[in-house]
């Protein structure tokens, strides 16, 4: 994608503790309920981590976070470009980012898809910030 029309810029973020970005891993989440949004980045930063929240795939897409991205946490459901979607994508843009599916559909089908297509972890909605974590360290091990 050309840079001209990306709309999010992650070169020189600080954290909360005044290291830069490019100090910590960064992880990426994509899910379009605000309230999510707004608090799991809080709680990865608690964690150590750098965090970016995008609203849908095509935010992601045009960002300049896809290239520093360590691991991506994608909800499964969203209007547009769907999580399983935005995997496809990146798959096909020969990003290979390590993704936690993060949903609240218990549907089965729907998880053995996103296994089959690459996914490291998928967490059902609400889930404990322990399996968070837990689910954080796999993915940066799979990289």
């Amino acid at each position: 994608m050309d840079a001209v029309f990306r709309v999010v810029h992650c070169v020189g973020m600080q954290s909360h503790e005044g290291k830069s970005a490019t100090e910590r891993p960064l992880l990426s989440v994509v899910d379009d309920d605000e309230s999510v949004r707004e608090s799991l980045p809080d709680l990865l930063r608690e964690f150590g981590f750098a965090a970016r929240a995008f609203s849908s795939g095509r935010e992601f897409l045009l960002s300049d976070c896809v290239d520093e991205t360590r691991c991506l946490i994608l909800d499964i459901g969203m209007p547009g470009m769907t999580g399983l979607d935005l995997q496809q994508e990146l798959k096909r843009l020969g990003q290979d980012i390590p993704i936690i599916f993060i949903t609240g559909q218990k549907e089965e089908g729907i998880r053995k898809q996103a296994f089959r297509q690459g996914a490291v972890k998928f967490l059902n909605k609400p889930f404990s910030d322990t399996a968070l974590l837990d689910a954080v360290n796999a993915a940066l091990r799979v990289e």
